[in-house]
């Protein structure tokens, strides 16, 4: 079902939208990421991600003549009236996502436009990795170097001697050489740094994981942190211009790494979440989910976007009194999770292999199997414990570990025959009457639950959904790291519209490249916005906040996931590209 309008539709502040186009086989959930080339012989060109289809993974042939995804080119050079005028296929069963970006490039090797793709599976059949387009011409695109990337984890081999999946690359052109950083998702050393200095063969020079700068939060259960993005820009630091990286590292925030050498990254900085979520300021930790970020054009400030899909996090109450935060699987509704109470069982790990989940044994009225996590999927531990016969609902505890212990999370699982909860490892032992230490948890030696399978624990008394909004948008100065304010769309505060609303999310965030005040957002159900920051005293970046000036709402409802800027003429456009049909530009009137 459509999701319900908000209000106001069209355009509004300084937001005016010049035209639109709707890719020829739109669909809902189809288009990705947008980027934009230069003007070139008096055109221009943007670029779409296609997402793949819902049949991405189906048995069909890929290719070139029936692709399961790829990239759809644009021409924008009659801004009021864009064309869709290519198509460039990625292998089957591959799609590419956040990371795609047109950059032109001059080294010894290559001078031109080059298009970066990231790619990642929606089927067994697929290649990831990364791939280079030489775009010059685009429309005659020419392959540079395809499925590339890492291929180990954590030292060993992949599997089939495949490149690791990939969710987001960029590039910059560092003058006579040229680099490439792409998210790895299969490895905790997540940032692959690449010399593509000759595109064709691109060089892996290295590999971190940010983690072992403490830029996680695990005293908040902020654990659950990596790489989700990342830029690249020639930035002051400490007076000196430097290549500097920001990377947006979900729970662990916002870093900043010196790359001047990208061979051996330094570590400048980190933010960190307040204890207390800014926005609602009852609600302890905050969610977390460093997302996107860019620099403001004149590199004094960073926005960010945190992004999250679940407006309600669960209170799980208990019989002695205490209380936990836990979050819904990904198939259990927010009702469903509410009905949950009765029992609880602790079960072990419920995976193959494992201590055989016992039958729920009959005692109270319901019977819940708590579940430690570890080992094999939540899926597979699922089905073990409906296979087991008798339990009314399921709540899996984290396990130990730097990136688990304290934290939730919603558990992803396609099929839940059983209501889901995740609570952190402290509220998981707590219902056992076990103790917990969070210097234990986090050390390197991982320990399983010292309770025995089928032990009797509390009764769940109640589980209570409290609203926490959407994922928004900071502010930080860049010199310091200090967080300045923060903004979200007002309905994303209000729980009347936490559900028939769409997604009330931010996504992602392009700061305008002539005036540093000025950013736009692709907010999913929430349209298209433009935000300025605004201070009080302009020597005080204290004094600093944003505030919405512009907006946009398709009339029958918008979904848009990637926003990008450039500049024609001394004018700044916006190009947005909306999930279920394709692009739309934007200028400030």
């Amino acid at each position: 079902d459509m999701p319900a309008d908000l209000l106001p539709d069209g355009d509004w502040g300084k937001l005016q939208l010049l035209g639109s186009v709707a890719v020829h086989d739109a669909q809902d959930d189809i288009i990705a990421d947008v980027a934009v080339g230069p003007m070139r012989d008096g055109r221009q060109y943007a670029y779409l991600a296609n997402w793949g289809a819902e049949d991405c993974a189906g048995p069909e042939t890929g290719g070139r003549t029936t692709p399961d995804a790829g990239v759809y080119v644009i021409d924008i050079t009659d801004l009021a009236n864009p064309v869709e005028v290519g198509f460039i296929p990625m292998h089957q069963d591959t799609r590419p996502g956040e990371g795609m970006q047109v950059v032109t490039v001059t080294t010894s090797y290559f001078s031109g436009d080059i298009l970066a793709v990231n790619e990642e599976a929606c089927g067994k059949n697929y290649k990831a990795g990364f791939s280079l387009w030489d775009v010059t011409n685009p429309l005659k695109p020419v392959k540079l170097a395809k499925n590339f990337g890492d291929r180990t984890i954590d030292g060993a081999k992949a599997k089939g001697g495949d490149a690791n999946q990939t969710h987001s690359v960029f590039i910059w052109d560092a003058g006579d050489r040229a680099y490439l950083v792409a998210q790895d998702e299969m490895e905790f050393a997540d940032v692959d740094i690449f010399d593509i200095t000759n595109p064709k063969k691109p060089l892996l020079i290295a590999e971190l994981d940010l983690n072992d700068f403490g830029v996680n939060q695990p005293e908040l259960g902020l654990t659950d942190s990596f790489l989700h993005d990342m830029t690249v820009k020639r930035v002051e630091v400490n007076g000196v211009l430097t290549w500097v990286m920001l990377l947006s590292y979900w729970d662990g925030g916002w870093v900043l790494l010196d790359v001047d050498d990208p061979a051996n990254p330094e570590y400048i900085g980190d933010t960190d979440y307040a204890v207390f979520d800014q926005l609602f300021p009852s609600i302890s930790p905050p969610e977390g989910n460093a997302h996107q970020a860019e620099f403001t054009a004149d590199d004094r400030f960073i926005i960010g976007t945190d992004e999250d899909f679940s407006p309600f996090r669960l209170q799980v109450e208990t019989n002695d009194d205490t209380a936990g935060w836990a979050k819904p699987g990904t198939q259990t509704a927010v009702d469903a999770a509410e009905a949950v109470s009765g029992t609880t069982v602790f079960v072990g790990r419920a995976c193959n292999g494992d201590t055989a989940v016992p039958t729920a044994p009959d005692v109270g009225t319901a019977q819940i199997a708590v579940v430690e996590r570890g080992l094999c999927t939540f899926e597979e531990k699922v089905a073990n414990v409906v296979a087991a016969d008798g339990y009314e609902a399921v709540i899996i505890m984290n396990r130990e570990g730097g990136d688990a212990c304290k934290a939730i999370f919603e558990p992803f699982l396609e099929n839940e025959a059983l209501p889901v909860l995740f609570v952190g490892r402290e509220t998981g032992l707590a219902l056992f009457d076990q103790p917990f230490d969070l210097a234990t948890c986090l050390d390197a030696t991982r320990q399983r639950a010292a309770i025995v399978v089928g032990t009797i624990g509390d009764v769940v008394t109640g589980v209570t959904p409290v609203f926490d909004g959407w994922g928004y948008v900071r502010l930080f100065d860049a010199a310091t790291l200090e967080e300045l304010d923060q903004y979200a769309i007002p309905e994303s505060l209000d729980p009347a519209f936490a559900e028939d609303y769409g997604d009330l999310s931010v996504h992602e965030v392009a700061v305008d490249p002539l005036d540093p005040s000025l950013a736009y957002l692709s907010y999913y159900s929430g349209g298209v916005r433009a935000i300025q920051i605004r201070c009080t005293d302009p020597a005080d970046t204290g004094s600093c906040s944003l505030v919405e000036v512009g907006g946009f709402l398709a009339p029958d409802g918008s979904d848009f996931w990637g926003v990008e800027t450039f500049v024609r003429d001394g004018v700044t456009y916006i190009l947005a590209s909306d999930r279920d049909s394709g692009l739309y530009i934007f200028q400030d009137p």
